[in-house]
């Protein structure tokens, strides 16, 4: 019998009764569980296996597959309910985790990065879109595609006024030194912005959600933090795409 603390990313149904939940642990990655009676009305596992639910599994493992044996939760997030943007936010992010998170691979600090993010969503502790930047950019960091953004890539320049920041590769070149490229990978961006992605993938995850940028930060932040996870993730996901006709 295997126990361990996940929160639920995907439900599907499985005939009249049963469902597969995949659940996002800190030591085994995104792994399915078999769930017996779930849509019962007295089921036992209930909210435990619910979308969003933080939990307890103990489960084992017979034939290949995963199966549920008991289930307690730990938080629920109802809140994001309240909300058709939150709600549809909170699914972007599982499934962009879906997309790029394997089984068997140690993702605690993801894990981490979610739940928190999931807790500012649900008490509207920070705006969605610093929290969507937040959620994108520190997701690619841990899984190994962090930005270099220590200094301009030809000059070492630190605190340039404007820089292009290219896609691509994740390194930026000051104003001075960006000569004979095509701007087509890069966004053109000023050093707040420079400061708040630095901040997003260097920050200690106590200090994580600490810092407040201006709403012109914020949507240049926006585009740069949604164009550099769809290049990586090499797909736009439904999700992104139905959240984006809310607001």
């Amino acid at each position: 019998m295997i126990i361990t603390e996940g929160l639920v990313l995907k439900e599907r149904s499985v005939g009249e009764q049963d469902k597969f939940i995949d659940i996002l642990t800190k030591e085994s990655g995104v792994i399915e569980l078999s769930v017996k009676g779930a849509r019962k009305i007295n089921g036992k596992s209930g909210s435990s296996t619910q979308l969003f639910a933080y939990s307890r599994f103990c489960y084992d493992q017979r034939n290949g597959r995963l199966y549920l044996n008991s289930a307690e939760p730990i938080h629920i997030f109802y809140g994001l309910r309240s909300s058709l943007t939150g709600i549809s936010l909170a699914s972007y992010f599982a499934e962009t985790v879906r997309s790029c998170v394997q089984t068997g691979s140690d993702t605690e600090s993801v894990l981490r990065l979610v739940l928190n993010c999931l807790h500012y969503l649900e008490k509207g502790l920070r705006s969605e879109a610093l929290l969507k930047s937040i959620f994108e950019l520190r997701l690619l960091s841990e899984i190994g595609f962090m930005p270099d953004v220590v200094g301009c890539r030809s000059c070492g320049r630190f605190e340039p006024e404007r820089l292009f920041f290219c896609i691509r590769d994740g390194g930026f070149f000051c104003e001075d030194c960006f000569v004979d490229r095509e701007e087509g990978d890069y966004f053109k961006v000023g050093l707040p912005v420079l400061s708040a992605v630095r901040h997003i993938v260097l920050a200690d995850f106590d200090r994580l959600f600490n810092f407040r940028i201006s709403e012109s930060v914020q949507q240049q932040l926006s585009a740069l933090s949604e164009a550099y996870l769809v290049y990586h993730l090499e797909r736009r996901l439904p999700t992104l795409d139905f959240y984006k006709t809310l607001i």
